[in-house]
């Protein structure tokens, strides 16, 4: 009975350390979730400011100067006569020195096709923050609406560039919205992925697609493929019962996350849309 008294105590106190090293390790654990989570969100491809770009279609490289130390990058592919412009926002990844290889999707129609590289990424310069690239895009827009009429642009996003196209569509009036395997909002795509973490509170990145569509003035077609398993496709389902009439969902059957321009029906879509 006496060894029994010795050991209860003893548990006790070892469930407790084990219990506030639990604690710790998750508080450290969001801590550093939210001083390093740029790496995790942005995988930039930097290239130095003497990179010369090489494309067999006619294109040129623009520069918008949007304050002292800040230049956003871009390339624009044209063609003799423009039914208008594709304003082309990419994924998280690369920079638009690989992205520009879909701009043949939109020329091939007969559109320009103007692709921009965010912060940080290719030879675009800045601090990043979602505030202050979301304004960056905001200037990209204004600038090629100069020359541009707006119901001759459309708006195009792609993965992590659908909020950005999303946020710029509710601003503006473009002729069209075109996002491709949209995610509802940020929030939920870090809740799926690590789903422990409060990311209410830790995300720097909210990019609320699900709020600013809901001002989208133009008609919206979100693409998804039905094997999406980085941003599954009830995303997309989600996003069109908010605005059911004026969102038009394409479900790629068989498309992944990465691989929709290999399907023949993503092509054959954004025929149908460019040429209405």
């Amino acid at each position: 009975m006496g060894l029994l008294w010795f050991l209860i105590p003893n548990a006790f106190i070892l469930l407790l350390n084990i219990w506030w090293y639990l604690i710790g390790g998750y508080i450290l654990l969001a801590i550093v979730a939210y001083f390093v989570q740029d790496r995790f969100i942005f995988k930039p491809e930097k290239l130095p400011g003497n990179f010369e770009y090489k494309y067999d279609s006619p294109f040129k490289e623009i520069n918008f100067d949007i304050e002292p130390g800040v230049n956003i990058n871009g390339l624009h592919f044209f063609v003799k006569k423009p039914k208008g412009l594709v304003l082309y926002f990419h994924g998280n990844s690369r920079s638009i020195k690989g992205w520009a290889k879909y701009a043949r999707d939109f020329y091939r129609f007969d559109y320009d096709v103007v692709l921009v590289d965010y912060r940080g990424f290719g030879k675009s310069t800045g601090k990043r923050s979602e505030r202050e690239m979301l304004k960056d895009m905001q200037y990209v827009y204004d600038t090629l609406a100069v020359n541009y009429p707006e119901h001759h642009l459309i708006v195009y996003g792609r993965s992590m560039g659908s909020g950005f196209a999303c946020k710029i569509a509710s601003d503006n009036k473009p002729r069209y919205l075109i996002l491709d395997a949209p995610y509802y909002s940020f929030l939920k795509v870090a809740e799926r992925l690590l789903p422990i973490l409060p990311h209410r509170w830790l995300l720097r990145y909210h990019l609320r697609t699900d709020k600013w569509i809901k001002h989208v003035n133009c008609h919206t077609y979100i693409l998804h493929g039905s094997r999406d398993w980085l941003i599954p496709i009830r995303h997309s389902e989600q996003l069109q019962k908010l605005m059911p009439g004026k969102i038009t969902l394409i479900e790629i059957k068989g498309g992944g996350h990465n691989n929709l321009p290999s399907f023949p029906q993503y092509h054959n879509f954004l025929r149908d849309i460019l040429q209405y």
